[in-house]
C-alpha cells in the first residue's frame, strides 16, 4: 500500500468515527450486527498469482509513468474500464 493510499484510507476511518458519533447506540448496534454478518473475504474466479501479477504491473507503471501497461494504454484507460 503506498503512502497516498494509506493517508486517504486513513481519513476516511476519521471521516467514519466523525459521523458514527453522532448515531444513537440503537442504531450503532443495528449496524454493529450488520457488519458481523457481512462477509468480508471476497470471493473470486481470478487466482491470486493473477492478482498479485496485476498489482504487480500497475504498481511498476505507478513508479514508472512513462512505460506502458501491455494491457492497457495507460492508467486512465483501466480506470476508465473499471469505474
Amino acid at each position: 500500500m503506498t503512502t497516498k493510499n494509506f493517508k486517504m484510507m486513513e481519513a476516511t476511518i476519521e471521516n467514519l468515527k466523525k459521523k458514527l458519533d453522532g448515531f444513537s447506540p440503537d442504531l450503532l448496534d443495528a449496524l454493529s450486527k450488520i457488519f458481523d454478518k457481512v462477509e468480508t473475504q471476497v470471493q473470486s474466479n481470478i487466482s491470486q498469482f493473477h492478482l498479485d501479477e496485476v498489482s504487480y504491473r500497475i504498481q511498476f507503471h505507478n513508479e514508472n509513468p512513462n512505460t506502458k501497461l501491455d494491457f492497457f494504454e495507460n492508467m486512465s484507460e483501466l480506470e476508465l474500464v473499471c469505474a
